[in-house]
């Protein structure tokens, strides 16, 4: 199983990212969660502020570029196998600076890669 860091993590049931975090821990992937409000989502609680974590093979993010500034040196220092760029949130420099890590920058959905058994 994957561990993977859902970064925009929301409680709201409306959202993606909530989705996200819900259909990761029922495929039985390990989640760590970021986001802007504490909360437990499918018992996984929201951090608001970058946790010390290892071992993360996937970020999948759900922020825009100009929000996911604020959290380059924390992606990159968790050294992810790959980083997803869910509809919305695709960031060229976020991709080059990945790519520059030896990180794969994918452009894709993770709820789809779920469906389909390609996460």
């Amino acid at each position: 199983m994957k561990k993977t860091l859902v970064l925009g993590a929301s409680e709201n049931p409306a959202r993606y990212s909530f989705e996200a975090v819900t259909r990761l821990r029922k495929h039985g992937h390990e989640v760590v969660a970021v986001g802007r409000k504490a909360a437990v989502v499918a018992g996984v609680q929201i951090e608001t502020e970058p946790p010390v974590i290892n071992d993360i093979d996937t970020v999948t993010l759900y922020l825009n570029p100009t929000a996911q500034k604020a959290y380059y040196d924390f992606i990159l220092s968790l050294h992810p196998k790959r980083i997803i760029f869910n509809p919305g949130t695709e960031n060229e420099e976020l991709e080059e600076l990945a790519q520059q890590n030896g990180i794969a920058a994918i452009e894709a959905c993770t709820l789809v890669m779920l469906n389909t058994g390609q996460y």
